[in-house]
């Protein structure tokens, strides 16, 4: 049982890692363009991570982890930061090359500004509780750079990738919040769930994707650039 949130990170990127090397998608030559945004939007989650594990936000029950530990956070957690994102990079590049229809511009835009609406909304109410409002004020300020700073035209497939990534998303968090491998401290969040999963959690994976697919355009938009 020890070896049980290890497992789910072994799972979560096996298949997507053979499967890099299919003739069609040959998403092992985008490799290079994810690694150096898995290590930039890592820090930045590992950071907040190590903050909510401090303050008591969630912590991780030991029955189902090996023990080895960094800065309080379980390997198996540092890892969740590498397979997850990794998993959708490959979902959104698979979309990108077999679905040619993409959600017009101006639907788009409308996600954008009314997830924004919504975080805006729910920091303001519930600003007393660490996770919800971490969690809704980080993405605000991503969605907003992104959508209305460097107006980025790859969004409207991002929200098609997302949409397919909540069902690997309700697998893998199903399991880690329903043994529970995962346990919340409900003071600091909504208290609300979709089955044993956060409402939270739905908005910190978006989040957590628009940076790593963020990295992953802008690095491979530099690649081309340096080799036109």
């Amino acid at each position: 049982m020890k070896y049980a949130y290890l497992l789910i990170n072994f799972l979560t990127i096996i298949f997507p890692v053979l499967l890099s090397f299919d003739k069609r998608v040959a998403f092992y030559k985008s490799w290079k363009y994810i690694c150096p945004g898995m290590a930039l939007t890592g820090l930045v989650f590992l950071f907040w991570d190590v903050l909510f594990t401090v303050k008591g936000v969630w912590s991780f029950n030991p029955a189902y982890i090996i023990g080895l530990k960094f800065f309080d956070l379980p390997l198996e957690e540092i890892l969740f930061f590498l397979t997850v994102p990794f998993s959708c990079i490959f979902i959104y590049a698979c979309l990108n090359y077999y679905v040619r229809w993409s959600l017009p511009q101006t639907i788009s835009k409308t996600i954008s500004l009314l997830v924004i609406i919504l975080c805006a909304a729910m920091l303001s109410v519930y600003y007393n509780r660490l996770y919800t409002a971490v969690n809704f004020g980080f993405l605000m300020v991503v969605l907003i750079v992104l959508q209305y700073v460097l107006k980025s035209n790859w969004l409207n497939r991002f929200y098609m990738a997302y949409i397919v990534s909540l069902l690997p998303f309700y697998i893998v968090n199903g399991i880690l919040t329903s043994i529970p491998i995962v346990m919340y401290n409900n003071a600091e969040n909504i208290g609300k769930r979709v089955g044993t999963i956060p409402i939270e959690d739905h908005f910190y994976s978006m989040a957590l994707l628009l940076m790593n697919i963020g990295f992953f355009e802008y690095f491979k938009r530099k690649n081309k650039a340096l080799t036109a």
